[in-house]
C-alpha cells in the first residue's frame, strides 16, 4: 500500500516538474492524469501531502506548482542563547536560522525550512529560513509559576521554550507563586500573544524535597507510574519459581553461582559460574529470563518498549518493569530459584571462544557480591578472603580469565576510555553533601569482560544463523572530526595512521597507550573521546568501532534494556524451533522502528542523567562560592574556559575574566590566546580558581581565576603594558 502511494507521488511531481508543464488546478491535473471519480478523494489527499512535505507549492489562486527554492523538512532546535539551526536528516551540516526567520517555532518542532544560503562562504554556516511548522515538539513544559491578583505565567525550565507561558486567573487555583508545574501548550501564541497552557500537574513547590530533580523527570516526559493494565498483569505473575514446573530447563542449580553489583543495586539480572577444564575456562553468564513473564505485545511489554530503559537517577530509580518484577521475580537474589537465559562459553588459555550453548536454565545464587567485596578479596584482604573462603578460588580465576580476555580485545584494537564517574551522595531532603569521582576496581572489569564476551558470543551465533536480530553498532567516526583530531595531535609531535581515509580502533588504541600518564593524557582522551560516534542500536551486524569487533549485541540486561528482552525471545523462538518463516516477517517488519524508538530512549534517559547530575553538582558548589580550588583546564570555547575539580564538578571561567589581556580561541591548537602577550591557557594544564557564582535556574558554575597561581610563571599584568 505505502509502495503504491510512494509512486502515485512520484508520478504527480513528475508531471508537476516537467518542463512543459504549467500551474494548474487540482481538476486539470486530475483530468491530465486520468483520475476517475472513485480516485479522486485519494488525489486530493495526495496532492495535499505534497504540500506539506514541501514537495510542490500551491498558489493563491489553487494552482498547484513546483517549489522554486529548495524546501526540506527537519527539526527545530534553539540554544539557551536564543542561536536556531535545523537539522535535515541525510545533511551532515544544520542549517542556521536567524530569530527573524524561525516564524512561530519552538524548540523540537518539526518544521519546513527553505534554504536561502545553500553555498555559504568558507566557514560559515548553510542558512535557511522557516515557512511551516508541521509539528510541535514541546507539547508539554515544566515551570515554576508566577501568579498575581487576575493571571499567572509559568516561567520554563528548559530555556530553549523561549516564552513564558499565560496561565487564566482559574486554571491557577489555589496555588500560589512558586510551585512547579506541568503545564500543557494549548496556544503558542504569536508576535502579539503569549503562549497559552494549562496544568496538568503539579509537582511540588520548589523548595519542597526531591522537587528539583521531579521537575526534570517531568520535563523529558519519562513516566513515572505504571498504567492500571501493567499492574493488573503483574498480579497474575508468580513471586516464586517452582522448580517441578520447568522439567525441560538445564539444571544449573549446583553450580557456585554468584551475582557481582554495585552496594544499592536490586535489579540484578547477570550471574557468573566460572570453572576449568583442563587448559580450558568454562564461563557461565546466566541472565534473568524475563521474556518468560513479559510476553510479546502484553501491556507490560508494550509499556516496556515505550520507556524503552531504566532511568538511574542519583537518588532514585526509574524503572523499565514494576519491582515486582526488576526487584522481584526477575532479579537473580540469593538464594531463590530463578529462570535464567544462560550463555555456557568454553574459552582456551588465549581467550578463544571455542564452543558455545545457549540454554533456558534453572538458577540459583549462593552469594550477593559487591564490587568492593571482590576487588579486596583480589587484593588480599585478609578479612574478606575469610568471609568468602570458599569462593576466593573461583574469585582468582575469574581475575585470570578477565585479564586473559581484555588482553586478547587490546591485541584486536579494541578502545577502552577509563574516565571516572561522579558519585552523588545526598542528606535525607535530597541536598547534595559529597560528590567524588567513582573508578572502576578489578570487580567491576571482570563483570565488564565476561558481559562483553557473551554479548559478542550471541551476536555472532545469531548473524550466521540469517535470522532478523537486533545489534549495538558503533560507526567509524566522520572523517572531519578526526582530520581536527589529527591536527591538534601534531602539535605533540602525535600522528594517527589513516587508511583509505579510514581510521582504525587500534589506532585510536594505540594512541591512548602513548600518552598514558603524560599531562596531556586527560587533554588527549576527551577530545579523543568527542571525535567518536555516538552507539546505536541496527538491525544489520556491523562494526562497533569502540570494541573494534564485527558481532555485537546488548543480551545481558533484559531487566533494565528493551533491546536484551526483545532478542531474548527471538532467542527461545529458535532454540523451541518455533522460528517460522511468519515470524520472520514479523521480527523484519517490527525490528527496525524497535531499533530506531530503543535508541532515542537511550538518548533521554541519558541526558535525564546529565541533567540531573548537574544540577546536584551546582546545588553542592552553591555552598561553596569563595572558596578557593585546583583543577585542570578540560574544554576551551570562545566564550571561556572550562575547569574540570578533581570531584568531577566543571565550571567556567568566562573569557573576560581571564586576566591582564584579550583572548581569542584558537581553535587549531584548542586554546585560549592573549592578544598583546601572547599567553596561553591550554587544554590540561593545571589552573587554581576560586567559586564566583552558581545558576541554579541554568545549571552553571561560574569560576574566576587565581591570579596568584602564576606566581611561578612571573606572569603578571605588568607584561601587558
Amino acid at each position: 500500500m505505502a509502495d503504491k502511494k510512494t509512486e502515485r507521488k512520484k508520478k504527480i511531481k513528475a508531471l508537476i516538474y516537467d518542463k512543459h508543464y504549467r500551474p494548474m488546478k487540482q481538476k486539470e491535473i486530475g483530468y491530465l492524469m486520468q483520475v476517475t471519480p472513485e480516485d479522486r478523494p485519494e488525489f486530493v489527499k495526495l496532492l495535499q501531502e505534497l504540500v506539506e512535505e514541501g514537495s510542490i507549492e500551491v498558489t493563491k489562486r489553487g494552482k498547484y506548482k513546483p517549489i522554486e527554492k529548495e524546501v526540506l523538512k527537519g527539526v527545530f532546535t534553539c540554544t539557551k542563547n536564543g542561536y536556531g539551526f535545523v537539522t535535515v536528516e541525510g545533511k551532515e551540516e544544520d542549517y542556521y536560522i536567524y530569530e527573524k526567520n524561525w516564524n512561530g517555532a519552538f524548540h523540537e518542532d518539526i518544521v519546513l525550512m527553505e534554504s536561502i544560503d545553500s553555498q555559504p562562504r568558507s566557514g560559515h554556516r548553510k542558512e535557511g529560513k522557516i515557512i511551516k511548522i508541521l509539528e510541535r515538539g514541546m507539547k508539554t513544559v515544566v515551570g515554576t509559576l508566577e501568579k498575581n491578583q487576575n493571571f499567572g505565567f509559568v516561567v520554563p525550565d528548559n530555556q530553549r521554550f523561549q516564552s513564558d507561558i499565560f496561565l487564566s486567573k482559574g486554571e491557577c487555583g489555589n496555588l500560589t507563586s512558586g510551585f512547579k508545574v506541568l503545564v500543557k501548550v494549548t496556544d503558542y501564541g504569536d508576535e502579539r500573544h503569549s503562549p497559552e497552557g494549562k496544568i496538568v500537574e503539579v509537582l511540588g513547590h520548589r523548595d519542597d524535597p526531591r522537587v528539583d530533580i521531579l521537575s526534570i523527570v517531568k520535563a523529558y516526559g519519562i513516566p513515572t507510574e505504571f498504567k492500571e493494565s501493567v499492574n493488573e498483569q503483574v498480579k497474575s505473575i508468580p513471586d516464586a519459581v517452582i522448580a517441578e514446573q520447568y522439567p525441560m530447563r538445564k539444571d544449573l542449580r549446583e553450580l557456585p553461582t554468584v551475582t557481582i553489583d554495585g552496594e544499592d543495586a536490586k535489579d540484578l539480572d547477570d550471574a557468573i559460574t566460572l570453572s576449568k577444564d583442563g587448559e580450558e575456562y568454562l564461563l557461565g553468564v546466566h541472565i534473568a529470563d524475563v521474556s518468560e513473564y513479559v510476553s510479546e505485545n502484553s501491556p507490560l511489554d508494550r509499556e516496556a518498549l515505550k520507556r524503552g530503559t531504566s532511568v538511574y537517577l542519583v537518588d532514585r530509580v526509574i524503572p523499565m518493569l514494576p519491582h515486582q518484577l526488576s526487584n522481584g521475580i526477575c532479579s537473580l537474589n540469593a538464594g531463590c530459584d530463578r529462570l535464567a537465559l544462560s550463555c555456557l562459553i568454553r574459552i582456551d588459555r588465549n581467550g578463544k571462544v571455542m564452543d558455545h550453548e545457549i540454554a533456558e536454565t534453572l538458577i540459583n545464587v549462593d552469594e550477593r557480591m559487591t564490587y568492593t567485596d571482590v576487588a579486596a578479596i583480589i587484593e588480599h584482604d585478609a578479612e574478606t578472603r575469610k568471609k568468602y573462603e570458599s569462593f576466593v578460588p573461583m574469585f582468582e580465576l575469574m581475575k585470570e580469565l578477565s585479564d586473559i580476555l581484555r588482553e586478547r580485545r587490546h591485541a584486536r584494537g579494541s578502545i577502552d576510555f577509563d574516565f571516572p564517574e561522579s558519585k552523588i551522595i545526598l542528606d535525607e531532603k535530597g541536598h547534595t553533601i559529597e560528590v567524588f569521582p567513582q573508578v572502576r576496581n578489578a570487580a567491576t572489569k571482570i563483570i565488564e569482560d565476561f558481559m562483553l564476551c557473551a554479548n559478542e558470543t550471541v551476536a555472532e551465533d545469531f548473524y550466521w544463523r540469517e535470522i532478523p536480530f537486533l545489534y549495538r553498532s558503533h560507526d567509524i567516526p566522520d572523517g572531519e572530526k578526526i582530520d581536527k583530531l589529527q591536527s591538534f595531535l601534531q602539535n605533540f609531535g602525535i600522528y594517527l595512521k589513516i587508511n583509505r581515509e579510514e581510521l582504525h580502533p587500534m589506532e585510536v588504541q594505540k594512541l591512548l597507550t602513548k600518552i598514558e600518564g603524560t599531562p596531556e593524557e586527560p587533554l588527549i582522551s576527551r577530545l579523543t573521546l568527542r571525535s567518536m560516534k555516538q552507539a546505536k542500536y541496527t538491525v544489520q551486524c556491523s562494526l562497533h568501532f569502540g570494541l573494534s569487533t564485527r558481532y555485537y549485541c546488548h543480551f545481558t540486561s533484559p531487566i533494565r534494556r528493551y533491546p536484551d528482552l526483545q532478542i531474548h525471545r527471538i532467542i527461545k523462538e529458535n532454540l523451541h524451533g518455533k522460528f517460522t518463516p511468519k515470524r520472520f516477517a514479523h521480527y523484519e517488519e517490527i525490528l527496525p522502528q524497535v531499533a530506531e524508538h530503543t535508541s532515542k530512549m537511550e538518548r533521554r534517559a541519558e541526558e535525564t542523567e546529565r541533567e540531573v547530575e548537574k544540577l546536584k553538582k551546582a546545588e553542592y558548589m552553591e555552598r561553596r562560592i569563595g572558596e578557593v580550588h585546583e583543577g585542570i583546564i578540560s574544554s576551551i570555547t570562545s566564550w571561556g574556559v572550562y575547569v574540570e575539580l578533581p570531584n568531577t564538578i566543571e565550571g567556567m571561567i568566562h573569557v573576560s575574566k581571564l586576566p591582564g589581556d584579550f583572548y581569542y580561541y584558537d581553535e587549531n591548537t584548542y586554546s585560549m590566546v592573549g592578544e598583546r602577550t601572547g599567553r596561553q591557557f591550554k587544554l590540561g594544564e593545571h589552573v587554581k580558581i576560586r567559586v564566583a557564582d552558581v545558576d541554579m535556574l541554568l545549571k552553571n558554575i561560574d569560576f574566576d581565576l587565581e591570579e596568584d597561581a602564576y606566581g611561578e610563571r612571573n606572569w603578571d599584568e605588568a607584561d601587558c603594558q
